[in-house]
Formats: structure tokens, C-alpha cells, sequence
């Protein structure tokens, strides 16, 4: 692939990423690549290239002779990939305790700031930025593997909450991730992991995981009732 379309496609990819992280497309919209490639100014095969790309980070699923649509996690998917998160981002506190770069607390407290700056204004943004926070941390451990890792797990609970979560609240994020960065600093592991414990616990906990009743009996045992008055 040229330079040239090598920039496109990552542009594009950029560009799909976002506006899923964002919950403006929705988990099992459909993405055709003419109307993708249309809205962008660029080809099909750009469009197909950077679909592929997203489809690899577990955003979007190609169905045979139907095209890519916005991935939809199943309910066991999904609490296997908060499993996982909790599991990497531990890691990435104790490296952190352990070894910071010099630049390493400006950077996360501007991150912060940035945070602070929209909290309770614009919702897609925040969310794009509390998951921003985790890469960026895996990010200061200088571990390029363990950063991907971070980065596509962190973009898959991104896609679940859209799908399940009741609500999201920016106020207990952002606080703690200031909670965080400060025991990290003091070298306090068990004290940074307790709180990203809790604050992976309370992301998770927006989440509907458990099916719910779906059967036309349950539906209409409720409307029964009234019948039987």
C-alpha cells in the first residue's frame, strides 16, 4: 500500500474509532464502505482496509455477504474483557509505583485537566477521555505490548458500555484518577490498585450483564394481571 493511502486509511480508522468510542455509532450499526468512503472522500479499499484494522481491535464484525456493522459484545464477552482489564491495568500500576518517566505526572495531570474541563458538559468527549486516562498510563510504562493490550481492551469496554451501561458519570472518574496519580506518586501500590478496584468496579457496574427476561410469557404475565381484576 502506498504512503498515501497508508495515511488515508489510518485517518479513516482514527476517524470510525472515534465516533464509536463516542457512542455516535452504535453497537450493530451497519457500515457500508460506499457511504463511509462518500462522508470521507476516499475509496472503498481505504474504507475496507481501515474496517479491517478496526475489525482486529474487536469494533467491528464483517457478516458474510451483509458487510461490517459496529461490533455487539455478548453479556459473557463482555464481563471476560472487564476480567482481563482489571488484570492489565493492575500491572500497569505496579510498573508505574516502580518506574515514571520525568514527564510522566505532567502529563496526566494536563490529561486531568482536560477531563476537568468538560465534566458534566459533553458526554461522548468524556468518555473518549477516562479511557484515554488508562491508555495513557499504559502508555508511561514504556512497555509497547502491554500498551496494546491496555489500548484494545480499554476500546472494548468503550463498545460494552455503549451496549449495556445504564449511565455514565464523569464526577467519580475524574476524581479518581487524580486519586490515582496521587499513590502512584507517593509509590503506594496497593493503595493506586485499590482505587482502580473500585473505580474499574463502578465502570462495571453501569452495566446490565445479567440477560434480561425476554420471553413473551414473562412480557405479558404482568398485563395478565390486570385481565384477572
Amino acid at each position: 500500500m502506498s504512503e498515501n493511502k497508508t495515511t488515508l486509511t489510518d485517518a479513516v480508522h482514527d476517524l470510525l474509532r472515534k465516533a464509536i468510542i463516542e457512542q455516535a455509532l452504535k453497537p450493530g450499526m451497519r457500515l457500508p464502505e460506499d457511504t463511509v468512503g462518500e462522508q470521507f472522500g476516499v475509496s472503498r479499499t481505504i474504507v475496507r482496509h481501515a474496517l479491517v484494522r478496526l475489525e482486529h481491535e474487536g469494533l467491528v464484525v464483517t457478516r458474510r455477504n451483509r458487510g461490517a456493522f459496529v461490533a455487539e459484545p455478548s453479556r459473557d464477552e463482555a464481563q471476560h474483557v472487564f476480567e482481563v482489564r482489571r488484570c492489565l491495568e493492575n500491572d500497569v500500576i505496579r510498573i508505574l509505583c516502580e518506574r515514571m518517566p520525568p514527564s510522566g505526572y505532567d502529563r496526566l495531570e494536563a490529561h486531568v485537566r482536560q477531563e476537568e474541563a468538560v465534566k458534566g458538559k459533553d458526554g461522548p468527549v468524556s468518555i473518549r477521555l477516562a479511557g484515554e486516562f488508562h491508555v495513557l498510563l499504559a502508555e508511561l510504562t514504556g512497555n509497547p505490548v502491554l500498551t496494546r493490550y491496555v489500548s484494545e481492551i480499554v476500546l472494548r469496554c468503550s463498545l460494552i458500555m455503549s451496549l449495556y451501561a445504564r449511565s455514565h458519570s464523569s464526577d467519580c472518574a475524574v476524581d479518581e484518577h487524580s486519586q490515582i496519580i496521587d499513590a502512584i506518586r507517593a509509590g503506594d501500590a496497593p493503595r493506586a490498585i485499590e482505587i482502580m478496584e473500585h473505580h474499574l468496579g463502578a465502570v462495571a457496574g453501569r452495566a446490565e450483564f445479567s440477560a434480561p427476561p425476554d420471553s413473551i410469557q414473562f412480557i405479558l404475565s404482568h398485563y395478565g394481571k390486570e385481565l384477572a381484576q
